[in-house]
């Protein structure tokens, strides 16, 4: 089993920052992709940025130049840092991965969603 924790989420201002962590843990061989992808109200979920093993990322064209995604293989977890945020932004963040297990199976797991409010 693997198991997802994200942390991060909560109510901030317009203009101001938050960071979002992500940290998988379990039965895991290797971690090939991480992402964070977001689910505002009414709308459907969208992939926000993603970052390979080898550190090659990208990012949705609204969050460019101020979000930042990052990796510590060796913990296994993932962030997120957002600066500059606007109402916009606000959604519930959600952490996925494409792990190898160690029996060898290949699975994409998600995490429970962690809730970014940004409002004044």
């Amino acid at each position: 089993q693997v198991r997802l924790v994200e942390s991060g989420g909560g109510l901030v201002q317009p203009g101001g920052s938050l960071r979002l962590s992500c940290a998988a843990s379990g039965s895991i061989l290797s971690i090939n992709a991480m992402g964070w992808y977001r689910q505002a109200p009414g709308k459907q979920r969208e992939l926000v940025a993603r970052i390979i093993r080898g550190g090659s990322t990208n990012y949705a064209d609204s969050v460019k130049g101020r979000f930042t995604i990052s990796r510590d293989n060796a913990k296994n977890t993932m962030y997120l840092q957002m600066m500059s945020l606007k109402p916009e932004d606000t959604a519930v963040y959600y952490c996925n991965v494409a792990v190898v297990t160690t029996a060898l199976r290949s699975l994409e797991v998600w995490g429970q969603g962690t809730l970014v409010t940004v409002s004044s």
